[in-house]
C-alpha cells in the first residue's frame, strides 16, 4: 500500500509571488477549491490572505506563527507586504495543486473552455495569469453574492469532466486512511494487535519539487513515492 503523509495531505513550502498584480499588491492568483479544504502555517515575512465565499470578502492578515485554514468554495488570495513564506496543507493528497482550482477570470473568459485553458496555461509565465485573474477577483467582489454564486455554478461546470479521477485519488488517499483507521480500532476491540508490527518511520529528506511556479507562488513539493 502507498505511504501516504499523514491524513493523506499533501505539503507544500511556497514562497508567495512578490511582483506586483494590476491593484498595486504583490502576491499570487486569486482561485477556488471546490472539494479540499487548504490551510497555512507561516513561516516567515508578513503579508494578508483575502478571502471571498458566501461569507462575504475578508482579509486577514498573516505574520509568522499564524495557522489559518478555509473551506472548499473560498476564493482565496495571498498578498505578499514583504518575504511572505508558508507551508502550505492541501486537502486529499494535494489535489489543489493537481486540479482542484477554478480561476477567478473575468466572465466571458470563464464563459470560454478554449478561452479559459489558454488564460489557465504557463506558457507565458505565471503572472499574466495571475493578473488576469486579479482583474476578474476585483470585478468579482464589487459585484456582490449574485455574481459569487454564478461564480460557483460556472468553476462546477469546468471541472465536472475531471470528478471521475478526483474520486480515484480520493478513494486511494483520504477514504483510504480514513477506513484505516476504522480498522485498526476494530482490531484493538478484539485485542488484535498484529497492526502494531507494522510501524516505522518514513523521511523525505529534501523536496520532490523546487521551484515549480504555483498559483501562489513557487513551491516545493513534498510527494511520497507512489502519490500520483
Amino acid at each position: 500500500m502507498t505511504s501516504h503523509l499523514p491524513g493523506a495531505i499533501g505539503v507544500s513550502r511556497l514562497s508567495v509571488y512578490d511582483t506586483t498584480a494590476p491593484d498595486g499588491l504583490h502576491g499570487g492568483t486569486p482561485h477556488m477549491h471546490l472539494t479540499c479544504s487548504e490551510g497555512y502555517v507561516v513561516t516567515a515575512g508578513q503579508g494578508r490572505v483575502q478571502t471571498l465565499s458566501g461569507e462575504g470578502f475578508r482579509e486577514t492578515p498573516l505574520r509568522p506563527g499564524t495557522v489559518a485554514w478555509f473551506r472548499p468554495a473560498t476564493i482565496h488570495r495571498l498578498v505578499n507586504d514583504g518575504g511572505l513564506e508558508l507551508v502550505v496543507l492541501m486537502q486529499n493528497s494535494g489535489l489543489p495543486e493537481a486540479g482542484d482550482a477554478v480561476f477567478t477570470f473575468p466572465t466571458d473568459v470563464l464563459a470560454d473552455p478554449d478561452a479559459y485553458r489558454a488564460a489557465a496555461s504557463l506558457q507565458r509565465g505565471p503572472y499574466p495569469r495571475r493578473d488576469l485573474a486579479v482583474t476578474g477577483f476585483l470585478a468579482l467582489r464589487a459585484a456582490g453574492p449574485a455574481a459569487f454564486t454564478e461564480f460557483c455554478r460556472t468553476a462546477a461546470a469546468i471541472v465536472a469532466p475531471r470528478l471521475g479521477d478526483w474520486r480515484k485519488r480520493w478513494e486511494a488517499g483520504a477514504l483510504e486512511t480514513a477506513l484505516e483507521t476504522g480498522r485498526q480500532l476494530d482490531a484493538l476491540e478484539r485485542n488484535d494487535l498484529t497492526h502494531l508490527a507494522a510501524g516505522g518511520l518514513e523521511v523525505l529528506t529534501e523536496p520532490t519539487e523546487s521551484g515549480k511556479h504555483g498559483m501562489c507562488g513557487l513551491l516545493e513539493t513534498y510527494i511520497p513515492e507512489g502519490v500520483q
